[in-house]
């Protein structure tokens, strides 16, 4: 698989119908292993082991109507009010975080209003909060542990 700047961690892997599937332990199912798929394994796994992220909060490809459209968040976090609070956009590898990646992520919290949002491709990662007041963004220099977000 691809090298990653997050931590090794094991995953049960099969193979069907010459595809390589992952399971998901927040899905509690096998999903196809694409390189997005494997940043989000690895970066939700991170979050939980290594930071201290709650993994009942955490959901997995939450669909959002809006305008009309379907999106799909790749991972929200709630917390006990099961309020989001924390928006987590991933993609593969190969594809820059650019300037559109941070302006889809302020699609999604157009409708969600969270405070904090993180985007990585696995390689490079971004923890911001989002300042209402001023209408920037607040970057934390790494991915905080859950305690600093409450």
């Amino acid at each position: 698989m691809l090298q990653l700047n997050l931590p090794e961690y094991s995953f049960r892997i099969k193979k069907q119908n010459e595809k390589l599937l992952i399971f998901d332990s927040q899905r509690k199912r096998y999903v196809k292993l694409t390189p997005e798929e494997w940043v989000r394994q690895r970066f939700i796994r991170f979050l939980i082991e290594e930071k201290s992220y709650p993994a009942a909060y955490l959901v997995i490809e939450k669909q959002l109507n809006m305008n009309g459209m379907k999106k799909r968040c790749d991972a929200i976090l709630y917390n006990v009010n099961v309020e989001p609070i924390l928006i987590i956009e991933l993609k593969a590898p190969n594809v820059l975080i650019s300037q559109a990646t941070f302006d889809q992520v302020a699609v999604y919290n157009a409708k969600l209003k969270v405070d904090f949002f993180m985007i990585s491709n696995g390689i490079e990662h971004f923890c911001c909060r989002v300042n209402t007041e001023n209408a920037r963004y607040e970057y934390f220099s790494e991915i905080p542990d859950y305690s600093l977000l409450k």
